[in-house]
């Protein structure tokens, strides 16, 4: 019997336009391949260019009921699993890029190499990628952090307010069992007024859903860091905090270096 193998690749934001041609490749001529996918589109499009496809969405909770995502993402591996097990010649199918907030590929990828199976992750272009591109923003600028949302409000992180801040799946903040899809008005003010240590209220952050599709625009939404508790929110949704403080040099340094802010231009 053939030795199993498993490819986690990303297909990007937009349908069909985003993937590379080596994640294409690997689909193509996959066994079978493992979707996890947002939108039906996408969806579709696999099935097209590979018909044994099996979707991982089945493995979320169903109606009403209630169901921890880390049993929902054992689930999906132990699935994977079965197959590379199986002596197939496995792909995972990831939105975006599959190794940025997304752990069954990498838990997947991790199982199988313990167990002597050759695998490996294949990069996609993520919602990040496509956010510097939609506004323009060169984040070599000023720097930025990145850090979803829950966690930036369970643990004590210092934001750098000279820098970019990205807080990821705006939708879930303080979400803690797994089981909801979504955050309410109170965590979102929790957050807010977490926030304004370090920013003031008024200031201007945007809510960001890149484009699925290539005729859709990517959603930009501005509004006042205060007004984020009101604001409509999906699954999708990044808030992007720009710098509310200038950088200052730093003299002590750049005295060492023999250079002065005038020779910085």
């Amino acid at each position: 019997m053939a030795r199993g193998s498993l490819v986690c690749v990303g297909t990007g934001l937009k349908m069909a336009g985003h993937i590379s041609v080596l994640s294409r490749s690997y689909i193509e001529h996959a066994d079978l391949v493992f979707t996890l996918m947002p939108d039906v589109h996408t969806q579709a499009w696999i099935e097209r260019v590979n018909s044994s496809v099996v979707n991982l969405q089945q493995f979320y909770a169903q109606g009403g009921e209630i169901k921890s995502r880390r049993q929902t993402y054992r689930q999906m591996v132990d699935a994977i699993l079965q197959s590379v097990r199986a002596g197939k010649q496995v792909v995972g199918a990831f939105y975006g890029h599959p190794g940025v907030f997304a752990c069954v590929p990498h838990m997947a990828i991790a199982q199988a190499k313990s167990e002597g199976f050759a695998a490996h992750m294949e990069p996609g272009i993520s919602a990040e990628a496509c956010l510097w591109a939609d506004l323009g923003i060169d984040p070599g600028d000023y720097g930025h952090q990145s850090v979803e949302a829950s966690q930036f409000m369970f643990f004590n992180y210092q934001p750098d307010v000279t820098a970019y801040l990205l807080l990821w799946q705006i939708a879930l903040a303080g979400e803690h069992t797994l089981t909801k899809f979504n955050t309410t008005e109170a965590r979102l003010q929790i957050l807010v007024e977490h926030m304004l240590q370090w920013y003031p209220a008024d200031h201007r952050v945007a809510i960001y859903e890149a484009s699925n599709l290539p005729v859709l625009p990517p959603r930009i939404d501005w509004l006042k860091l205060e007004q984020l508790p009101f604001a409509r929110l999906t699954a999708a949704s990044t808030l992007l905090v720009p710098p509310s403080k200038t950088k200052e040099y730093n003299l002590t340094l750049l005295q060492k270096l023999g250079i002065t802010p005038a020779d910085m231009g």
